[in-house]
């Protein structure tokens, strides 16, 4: 009987092909694009921080759209962690740049700094997780 992959389902999503990628990143981009517009809706922000804190929310976002940008980007572990981490500041950045000209919301660099720290651990956590299950070569 052959050898089973340690991590199958993770080796599968490493190894996508271009327009695959492509996609992911385009999911991700859409869904950012949703983050930013809800977020413009007055009194949105707060209905939602009934439930759950800023803190939570985006470092959930954030994590769950550096993983997208991740698994969507080519190379090796440590290329697709810088990929996904200069993304997701850049995201985090548009958003409280976006926010710094409502007048009922104001940016926080609070929030960026979370969004990047998010960006970090998760991109590092895939990082390990790639470097275990990968296979010899990565697209």
């Amino acid at each position: 009987m052959p050898a089973m992959p340690a991590m199958p389902f993770l080796s599968t999503l490493l190894t996508l092909d271009a327009t695959a990628r492509l996609r992911l990143r385009a999911v991700a981009l859409a869904l950012f694009a949703g983050v930013v517009i809800a977020g413009s809706i007055p009194g949105a922000r707060a209905s939602v921080g009934v439930w759950v804190t800023g803190l939570v929310l985006h470092g959930c976002t954030y994590g769950f759209l550096t993983a997208l940008w991740y698994l969507g980007s080519a190379g090796g572990a440590a290329a697709r962690a810088a990929k996904a981490v200069l993304a997701i500041a850049l995201m985090g950045a548009f958003d409280e740049l976006v926010q710094s000209f409502l007048p009922y919301r104001s940016g926080d660099i609070r929030d960026w700094l979370i969004d990047i720290t998010a960006a970090l651990l998760a991109s590092g956590v895939l990082a390990v997780c790639t470097l275990k299950a990968a296979p010899a070569r990565l697209p």
